[in-house]
């Protein structure tokens, strides 16, 4: 494989979003625990997470990734990418107000609302690639969901890493064709 651009989702990849979701359950009024069970049993059905606001009744689901802070292998992993000559981009499904979380760390960002089409659509991975500015079997998506991430990009003629971090990121199963990661460390060493 001739790897040209590895393309990391946002949220639970690059961004450690315990504190937004601290901060939803606190503005939802329900005790952190509770907002984390409901997102849990979303993701075990395969529902989004935005189900978990509407069985607590909420019609405004706060946003998230705006206070997270990158993981501390995420920094370290993108600038060796970089260094390597890789064109690194962060795409995924948020705001476009937070891609200036991840922006001084990529070669280009893309939120799913600047987008207007959100992943696992075959169009997001699309433009994906069009942003990438290189063919499918040339680019890398690496991601926590194997439902959002890692299935669709391969779907769409991606190689994918599953990174096993965050609530998806352990309740899911690495897919075939797929390479589960445990850190952005552990992807340095396969690329």
């Amino acid at each position: 494989m001739a790897l040209t651009a590895i393309v990391f989702d946002v949220g639970e990849t690059l961004v450690d979003e315990t504190k937004d979701w601290e901060h939803a359950a606190d503005a939802c009024g329900v005790p952190r625990f509770t907002l984390m069970a409901l997102v849990g049993a979303a993701i075990e059905r395969g529902e989004s997470h935005r189900r978990a606001f509407e069985r607590l009744g909420v019609e405004h689901v706060p946003d998230g990734v705006a206070t997270g802070m990158l993981y501390p292998d995420a920094g370290p992993c993108l600038r060796e990418l970089r260094a390597r000559g890789l064109r690194v981009g962060a795409a995924g499904n948020m705001r476009a107000a937070n891609e200036d979380l991840v922006r001084p760390f990529v070669d280009f960002v893309a939120s799913s609302e600047r987008l207007g089409v959100e992943k696992p659509s075959r169009e997001f991975f699309a433009r994906v690639r069009e942003l990438a500015g290189c063919a499918a079997w040339e680019l890398v998506y690496v991601g926590d969901r194997v439902d959002n991430d890692v299935a669709p990009a391969l779907a769409a003629g991606m190689a994918a890493f599953h990174l096993r971090r965050g609530p998806w990121g352990h309740l899911h199963e690495t897919p075939p064709g797929a390479r589960r990661i445990e850190s952005l460390m552990q992807l340095l060493e396969l690329v």
